[in-house]
């Protein structure tokens, strides 16, 4: 009985070794056979060798201890590809606690405070130009590092709190991985970085950036003083929709840039709002307000006010940035992208919070999309009309 046994499970490993080459139909099927018959066996009484067992079938989906690639199967091919967190994953383990710290490996925060540079660089762009790459590329390395000195400073300020909620328990200073005065120090590090960064722009953007540290600092003490504090993250958030205009055309327009800004903050207050209702019940224990817990049950309607207010400053920013077409037509199905958000929005199922939070990304990057194709569009508004003038 022993040596059947054993011949099975060589057999079905060497078929297991096979099924990772060039597919053939007919050792599928086989293979696909013996699975199940192993399967049955061990279901009837095998259990001894279920160490054995585990091996054969699950040999392929072991987790690799350094470096954890997702892999996808396609045509006998493995392909690679990375992430965020695979990235921190991969790290020296001395690195890690940091990456973790400046929340590397979810980026969607810098996502999110990236995107309104994105749209102001991109209004700023002269008609029937593309942004300007290096100025994108610039303003992506400062968001990624304010993002991380933002985090920092909110972890040095909330480690208490953060003790006392599941979700931010393992964070690294709450942890103890890191101390306050390591915490400290590579704060410095990240502001003297980003501060680099600010020097590369002209000097009217210099002084216009250097205000926006003291929103940066006193945001995270408002979740202890007002039910606002989302009001206050859009205030720092967004201050790259000023940014980005001044450091493409020296000052800004405020025409253009004061609509735009009120619109990214409503933004924010739509989407940190959604974010704020996954630790509304631990926000109450521990004794910390958001706009989840000041709007509760009302939070659509109030979340449906700040829709219409932020589409109306963006059509503010568009008329007065003589935006074309493609900018309203992308307009149309951001509101639609955010109605439906809203519509099917459960705030009292976590998981779904963050699903809507995070696909505000793609609302960030299809606005881009439409004020670039509208930018674009102006170089042929303006050909046409030199046509008609030039044939008259």
């Amino acid at each position: 009985m022993l040596p059947a046994k054993l011949t099975g499970r060589l057999a079905l490993a060497a078929l297991r070794t096979i099924h990772h080459g060039p597919h053939h139909p007919c050792l599928h099927s086989l293979s696909n056979c013996l699975f199940h018959v192993e399967g049955r066996r061990l279901r009837d009484g095998l259990s001894s060798d279920s160490s054995v067992s585990r091996r054969v079938f699950y040999s392929q989906n072991a987790l690799r201890p350094s470096l954890r690639l997702r892999e996808t199967q396609h045509d006998g091919r493995r392909l690679f590809s990375l992430s965020a967190a695979t990235i921190v994953n991969s790290a020296p383990a001395p690195v890690q606690p940091y990456l973790r710290l400046m929340r590397f490996d979810k980026p969607i925060g810098t996502w999110l405070l990236y995107l309104p540079c994105t749209w102001s660089i991109a209004l700023a762009s002269d008609p029937g130009c593309l942004p300007h790459l290096g100025m994108l590329t610039l303003f992506g390395t400062g968001a990624l590092l304010m993002r991380g000195a933002g985090c920092t400073i909110n972890d040095m300020l909330d480690k208490d709190f953060d003790k006392k909620v599941s979700r931010t328990a393992t964070r690294p200073i709450a942890s103890g991985e890191i101390s306050q005065m390591q915490a400290l120090v590579f704060l410095g590090g990240q502001l003297s970085l980003a501060l680099g960064v600010l020097l590369c722009l002209n000097y009217y953007s210099i002084a216009l950036g250097a205000a926006s540290l003291s929103l940066v600092v006193t945001y995270p003490l408002m979740k202890r003083i007002t039910y606002w504090p989302q009001f206050v993250l859009g205030l720092t958030f967004n201050w790259g929709a000023l940014l980005g205009w001044s450091a493409v055309k020296g000052s800004c327009d405020w025409s253009v840039c004061l609509p735009l800004y009120f619109s990214g903050v409503m933004w924010t207050l739509i989407y940190d709002t959604i974010y704020a209702h996954q630790d509304k019940e631990d926000d109450v224990k521990i004794g910390v307000k958001s706009t989840a817990l000041r709007f509760q049950e009302q939070t659509k309607p109030w979340l449906t006010g700040f829709t219409v207010a932020m589409l109306s400053g963006l059509v503010a920013a568009g008329v007065n940035a003589e935006q074309t077409l493609p900018y309203y037509a992308v307009l149309s199905t951001v509101a639609i992208h955010l109605t439906h958000q809203i519509y099917t929005l459960d705030i009292n199922k976590p998981e779904d919070c963050w699903k809507k939070f995070v696909s505000n990304r793609n609302l960030g990057l299809l606005l881009f999309l439409g004020i670039v194709a509208g930018n674009l569009w102006k170089e042929r508004k303006e050909t046409l009309l030199q046509n008609e003038e030039a044939i008259r």
